[in-house]
């Protein structure tokens, strides 16, 4: 069942010399490929965009403003960088930062306690440029895990280690932290890590936990006190964090950040961290038209089983964009025979993709990049917020599935399109 399907009408364009009517496809009216022989020009000026999210799970009213609030400094953040002439992959991980620094999400600062009242934080970061990937698992005593997966993915991308070694790409555990500390990240004691906010929830589920094992264990009983707690945790289980940047130069980035699942078993590490689940990122080549980024949230059993973040990439290929993100996220996720046992299939991702272009005018030729930016979702709701260097402050939104329809079992998906312009001297 698809619930919503809402796409560039209901978001303002971020265009800043916008069209009355937006192309229906990046190559149609006076837009074209930008023909080789120009690969070696610059635009002149600097620029970029920016789309993040705050996890796909439920977002209360209540804390709504919280949410939106963290989404705008995490595009602030990214655009600063951008404009100090930043590479996408330096500027998704600036987003990142700030995203983890909030007590109001599941990553980094007041991630989700786990079974023994420890806090184990996953992130991974792609260069959609040089195509290296930088993750961790598993990671205590960081206070931002990001960064050290884009340590690890620049630290590669020197070569090799002495006597031929080749450096590592995710590291977890106290491997990952030791690695970190070596490099110079400063460790962060756990306890300063957790929050009011995650320590009452930690308090809570235990409460529930301990409740649960003293009453009936047989099968039915188990079954509802889970759906119970799927229910009422949702909004703590589903609300990783996540951004996808592209620079003025075309280069895309994309990164992750969860603290996992409330109550996981100690050294559980979900789709944050694994390699095409988490986040994917690839810059346009002789096979791809578009240059695609994507970042997911949601339930990281169901986005590692079917490596929901590189399907979304490659569906991204097609002409319609809108129209290929509905039939992955319904076909490859929804309906994906992975997960056939699953009553609900909860996730939500953020995709961009684009490509550049050239636009005659009398006296000068304008090079830019059309980009095309979407959300969707099964969960409840998911909190996202946009931004191109152009603009003086960032959007945000919190989509939210139509009144009637079943978590897990139905989508909401929309987006924009934004043009980044520059001056080809």
């Amino acid at each position: 069942m698809i619930g919503l399907t809402n796409y560039a009408g209901v978001m303002e364009s971020l265009m800043n010399s916008a069209e009355e009517k937006q192309p229906s496809s990046p190559l149609t009216n006076s837009w074209a490929k930008k023909q080789e022989s120009s690969k070696s020009q610059k635009p002149n000026g600097v620029g970029g965009f920016v789309l993040v999210h705050a996890g796909a799970g439920y977002h209360s009213e209540s804390k709504a403003k919280e949410y939106k609030h963290v989404c705008k400094r995490a595009c602030q953040r990214a655009v600063d960088q951008l404009k100090a002439g930043a590479l996408a992959v330096e500027a998704v991980a600036a987003a990142l930062v700030e995203l983890e620094d909030s007590p109001f999400t599941n990553a980094g600062m007041g991630s989700n306690l786990n079974l023994s009242g420890e806090i184990e934080c996953d992130a991974s970061i792609m260069d959609g440029k040089s195509l290296h990937f930088g993750a961790v698992g598993a990671l205590s005593g960081i206070k931002n895990p990001v960064m050290v997966a884009n340590r690890l993915l620049s630290e590669a991308q020197k070569g090799k280690l002495s006597a031929g070694r080749i450096p590592p790409c995710f590291l977890v555990g106290r491997g990952a932290h030791d690695w970190a500390v070596s490099h110079g990240i400063p460790p962060c004691p756990s306890d300063k890590m957790a929050t009011k906010f995650s320590l009452s929830a930690y308090k809570r589920n235990k409460r529930k936990m301990e409740l649960a094992e003293k009453m009936d264990t047989g099968h039915n009983q188990t079954k509802k006190r889970r759906q119970s707690s799927e229910n009422e945790n949702g909004s703590g289980c589903l609300d990783t964090v996540g951004a996808v940047v592209v620079d003025l130069e075309g280069n895309v980035a994309a990164a992750v950040s969860s603290g996992g699942l409330a109550m996981k078993h100690p050294g559980r590490v979900g789709q944050a961290a694994h390699y095409g689940c988490g986040c994917w990122a690839e810059n346009a080549c002789n096979m791809n038209s578009y240059s695609t980024a994507v970042s997911t949230s949601g339930c990281g059993e169901h986005l590692i089983r079917t490596m929901l973040a590189r399907e979304c990439s490659a569906a991204m290929q097609s002409e319609d964009a809108h129209q290929a993100l509905l039939e992955a996220m319904q076909n490859k996720f929804i309906s994906s025979p992975f997960l056939a046992s699953e009553d609900r299939v909860l996730g939500g991702v953020i995709v961009l993709r684009c490509c550049r272009c050239v636009e005659a005018q009398p006296s000068q030729n304008f090079q830019g990049i059309l980009v095309e930016f979407l959300w969707s979702h099964t969960t409840e709701s998911m909190c996202v917020g946009y931004m191109s260097a152009q603009d003086s402050k960032a959007k945000t939104h919190i989509s939210r599935l139509p009144p009637g329809t079943v978590p897990g079992q139905s989508l909401a998906i929309e987006g924009g399109v934004c043009r980044l312009m520059g001056v080809v001297e």
